[in-house]
């Protein structure tokens, strides 16, 4: 049972004003939206926090048991005991863990100052039970209507003493006495069960059908009997000439007195899907870490020499976006999360040219050259801290506009506390245990039943669960990232979270407390307790450690399974090579110009073609070059068919030379010009021969030279000097550009040193504006409260010089040089020039004011200390 209280408040401003400050900084931290700004004073902090923004952003985080809780206090007697709270919680057959655990959801509500009063006085805030408590046009969250009283309020006299009439109760001589003779019979036990006994068996269906909400129903001119008899006898009151509503009272009394149908005091467990060997777990999730690695690594490249356009409206096109996955050989929905996870970690960006286009940035080379588990960590941390949802790519937002991939739509400020929630809840397992998702949805729905939301609002899926899909997404994104490994998360992924090897007690919710408890309740301080136990999903306070420790944490722990980097290749007869495993950078870029890329695993085959053999000579290597970077690192002996078509293409190469005429052809070989010309298909490039050894053609150099290797040449390109141009790869870059920034989900939340300076301020904010001041003086220097003191500018410099004297303190109404005003408490200690210096007990420091700004002083009681 919780702790009496003697004495009850009269305000919520009363109740916050006898806490004290480890519960004034509980109650700011648990709800940042306070802060903005420091309220003056505690008075004005009650006021923001019964604002309607404020009490519903508390709500929403309240965990299923403790909103039940408030929903109960909504509609309980305002005041209500605790007694009636338990009993509207546990109904008349009683619940022994709803009683055990409703101390501390009452603690929740109190610490987040949605309730207040002693337990025999407990109060809702009043926006909240205007929020919770049911109306004409909305129901409550439990189902029930409105009281005798309120149904009521609008029915004539005479048709009230009717209905106690045909309740078997005796008339009364007012309207006001008869309600309450009806109440009391529906709150009678015996009474309403012996009423109920003698309704017929329809009039009871018909109760069925109300009794768990909603309680209104629409009857006709001349409703059926079994409406009727319930209307007589006030079980059915009219809410308006169509409709008619179950009273609360009789409402309670079908329910057996509870006000919802199921209480869950209790969390549900995350269950395990699959259990597998830890070891199994890390070695499949490094692998997919590689693989993410190489997959941004393609992308990337891809792009290497520019991306596609920007749409004007930001983002990608969609035939952009189905190209990027073409080449990734995956689907669109993976594309577009390998996109938005380089674009969250900074590798990719607009290059804020007058035509846009995507391009790496610069800080895409800085990675390359970083150590692949290190690589790996900025893409990780990246992830778990974005809030860019690339599941909703391809929905339709509240306008019917289709979400592009990079576009500026596709950001969800819930993302980053869904997306750590269910990597802490899956951390709870034992290693190697993969969660059931089906219970983690419920888990997740539990803890914060308000806040599914809808995928829509400015984004599409409307109507959806965007909570639930974060969470599924979540769960498919960790593994492609090698978070997660066969679904269980990983050792560098626990050491990304911050959680140990051991797993966290998957049991109980932290708000719920059992009869097996050992010690204080997390939720209910004592006098050993370091402060409030933080909310499972308060990711600042359970964060201790920064996220740069855990990173690198995280990279040592995955930097062991991660393969190393080869210096060798396997050549085959067949005109290929196996790359048994990841390639050096250096190995890797030169093999991927000398052939093209036939198939991806777990061993990379490489085909060498004439095309790709080509592609290497135009990038400047000779023959010899080729044959002693294929002998050097390969460890079998060079085929002999390979060695052929590096010769053969080689010696082919550069033998037709194409300039810019507009374009033109020269060969040593007046035959092979010949021999071009009367090939069909160069009809298109628009030659004629210029001399014997020359050919002019209309087409562009670029053209030409595409269209004579589409024919079977190979020529190369010359610059105006008749030398061989070497072709590399032109990359593309953007200015540098910083990662996008998470979209916070309202407030911060404040650190120690902020709630320790704003809870100094109230204190001494509250202290000026409630301070005990003399009597007497000019009707100026009484102001009403919450108003500045009034004094002449004669009348401000002798009070404060005589407070210098005797050196006491004053209370002073002053303005500052922006305008604000504010009340203080100071003890003058020279004045001189026009300045007063004085100890200010509101800020706690010596300051100077000047006396012009002082708006009038008033002498505090000889009790005010």
């Amino acid at each position: 049972m919780p702790e009496g209280s003697g004495g009850s408040p009269r305000t919520l401003a009363e109740a916050l004003r006898a806490r004290d400050d480890e519960e004034l900084a509980a109650l700011l931290r648990a709800r940042p939206d306070l802060l903005s700004p420091v309220p003056n004073d505690v008075t004005q902090l009650a006021t923001r926090a019964g604002t309607r923004a404020s009490v519903v952003r508390a709500l929403e985080r309240l965990d299923r048991f403790a909103l039940q809780t408030a929903e109960a206090l909504a509609v309980a007697p305002d005041p209500a005991p605790y007694g009636t709270l338990q009993a509207l919680m546990t109904g008349d057959d009683g619940d022994s863990a709803v009683e055990r655990a409703l101390p501390a959801a009452l603690e929740t509500l109190r610490r987040q100052a949605l309730v207040w009063g002693g337990d025999d006085r407990l109060r809702l805030v009043r926006t909240a039970r205007e929020l919770l408590a049911p109306s004409p046009t909305r129901p409550s969250p439990t189902g029930l209507g409105p009281t005798v009283t309120e149904a009521t309020s609008g029915m004539s006299p005479g048709r009230v003493q009717e209905i106690l009439a045909a309740a078997g109760l005796p008339t009364t001589h007012d309207a006001v006495s008869a309600v309450a003779e009806l109440t009391a019979l529906f709150t009678d036990r015996t009474r309403m069960a012996a009423l109920l006994d003698t309704a017929p068996m329809d009039a009871l269906a018909v109760l069925d059908r109300l009794v768990w909400g909603p309680p209104y129903g629409e009857v006709t001119a001349d409703p059926a009997p079994p409406v009727r008899w319930l209307r007589d006898r006030g079980l059915l009151l009219p809410a308006s000439a169509r409709t008619v509503v179950l009273p609360r009272e009789a409402a309670l009394h079908l329910r057996a007195g509870r006000a919802h149908r199921v209480a869950e005091p209790v969390p549900p467990a995350v269950a395990a899907a699959r259990e597998h060997r830890p070891q199994d777990v890390d070695s499949a999730a490094a692998g997919q870490a590689y693989t993410a690695l190489t997959t941004v690594e393609d992308l990337l490249k891809d792009w290497h020499e520019g991306g596609p356009p920007v749409l004007r409206a930001g983002g990608l096109a969609v035939r952009d976006l189905k190209r990027t996955a073409a080449a990734l050989d995956t689907s669109e929905t993976l594309a577009a999360f390998w996109l938005e996870l380089a674009y969250a970690a900074g590798l990719l960006a607009a290059d804020g040219e007058a035509e846009e286009r995507y391009a790496p940035t610069p800080a895409y080379d800085a990675w390359l050259e970083l150590p692949t588990a290190e690589r790996w960590g900025e893409l990780a941390t990246a992830w778990l801290t974005a809030t860019r949802t690339p599941g909703l790519v391809g929905s339709q937002d509240a306008k019917g506009r289709t979400l592009a991939a990079l576009g500026p739509e596709l950001d969800r400020s819930a993302a980053v506390e869904v997306r750590h929630r269910v990597l802490v809840l899956a951390a709870g397992l034992p290693p190697g245990t993969a969660p059931d998702p089906e219970t983690l949805l419920a888990r997740l729905r539990w803890e914060r039943p308000l806040r599914g939301g809808a995928a829509g609002g400015t984004a599409g899926g409307a109507g959806k669960d965007l909570r639930a899909m974060v969470a599924a997404w979540t769960l498919s994104e960790a593994e492609l990232l090698g978070v997660t490994g066969r679904g269980a998360l990983s050792a560098h992924g626990r050491a990304l979270l911050g959680s140990g090897p051991a797993p966290v007690d998957n049991g109980p919710h932290p708000d719920t407390r059992t009869a097996t408890d050992d010690g204080p309740h997390p939720d209910t301080r004592t006098t050993t307790d370091d402060g409030p136990h933080p909310h499972p999903y308060d990711t600042a306070a359970t964060d201790d450690e920064p996220l740069a420790d855990r990173r690198a944490r995280a990279v040592k722990a995955l930097a062991p399974l991660l393969p190393e980097p080869l210096d060798h290749v396997l050549l085959q007869a067949d005109l290929t090579a196996v790359a048994p495993g990841p390639l050096e950078r250096p190995l890797a870029e030169t093999l991927a110009v000398l052939a093209d890329v036939e198939s991806k695993g777990g061993a990379t085959v490489y085909r060498f073609t004439p095309g790709s053999v080509r592609r290497a000579l135009d990038a400047g290597r000779s023959a010899s070059d080729l044959h002693t970077f294929l002998s050097t690192h390969s460890r079998t002996p060079v085929p002999q068919p390979l060695s052929y078509l590096v010769d053969d293409v080689a010696r082919r190469h550069g033998h037709l030379r194409i300039g810019a005429a507009s374009a033109y052809v020269r060969c040593d070989d007046d035959a092979m010009l010949g021999e071009i010309l009367a090939d069909k298909r160069s009809h298109d490039l628009g030659l004629r021969r210029l001399a014997p050894t020359v050919l002019a053609a209309q087409a562009d150099p670029g053209t030409l030279l595409a269209g004579l290797r589409a024919m079977g040449y190979a020529p190369a390109a010359e610059s105006a000097e008749g030398d061989v141009l070497i072709t590399r790869a032109h990359a593309r870059r953007t200015p540098p550009r910083a990662a996008p920034a998470p979209v916070p989900e309202g407030p911060p939340v404040p650190d120690g040193t902020l709630l320790g300076a704003a809870v100094k301020a109230i204190r001494a904010g509250d202290m000026a504006a409630t301070v005990v001041r003399k009597p007497g003086g000019t009707e100026h220097a009484r102001p009403e409260p919450g108003e500045l003191p009034r004094t002449t500018p004669a009348e401000t410099l002798a009070t404060v010089q005589a407070a210098a004297l005797t050196g006491s303190a004053i209370w002073i109404g002053y303005v500052n040089a922006e305008g604000a005003a504010s009340q203080r408490v100071i003890a003058p200690v020279r004045v001189e020039g026009g300045f007063v210096t004085a100890y200010d007990h509101t800020a706690d420091e010596v300051r100077t004011y000047p006396l012009h700004r002082v708006t009038g002083v008033a002498e505090l009681a000889d009790d005010a200390g």
